[in-house]
């Protein structure tokens, strides 16, 4: 599963901007901070590359595009050692949940990109940036408010 939700970051296909990003480790913000070791072959870029306006919402590292898919399967890793469950996603996507203890859980999302403006290569900067999705996203999104 890991493998095939990723696999995009190999094959070097586009992906677009991550959702309602919001807090970074040492950051302010919306959300929980999300705390992220640098890992092995990844360099840190608060920047997120200056692309899809990421700077200052999402934790980004950087590393050459080849490498972006073994690094992205260390973070997943990495995440569900601390108790993330990998819930879903797509090609460059991995969305992550994590019960609360007082009930409902929280969210983060984490997204492997590159600049499409630039042509591909396995030498080219490659992304990885990791966000909390504000608010409880184990809630029912078509439960009824309940009168006051």
């Amino acid at each position: 599963m890991k493998t095939m939700m990723m696999a995009a970051a190999l094959a070097l296909l586009p992906m677009t901007a991550m959702a309602q990003a919001t807090g970074t480790t040492g950051a302010t913000g919306v959300g929980m901070p999300i705390e992220a070791p640098v890992l092995a072959g990844a360099t840190l870029d608060p920047a997120c590359g200056n692309l899809y306006n990421m700077a200052g919402k999402a934790f980004c590292v950087t590393a050459p595009l080849a490498a972006i898919g073994g690094i992205a399967e260390a973070y997943i890793t990495h995440f569900e050692s601390e108790g993330w469950i990998a819930a879903g996603g797509d090609d460059n996507r991995v969305v992550f949940v994590k019960r609360r203890d007082g009930g409902g859980c929280d969210g983060m999302q984490m997204q492997a990109f590159y600049d499409t403006n630039r042509p591909a290569g396995p030498d080219v900067p490659g992304y990885i940036g990791m966000a909390t999705i504000p608010g409880n996203v184990c809630a029912d999104p078509n439960a009824a408010a309940t009168p006051q």
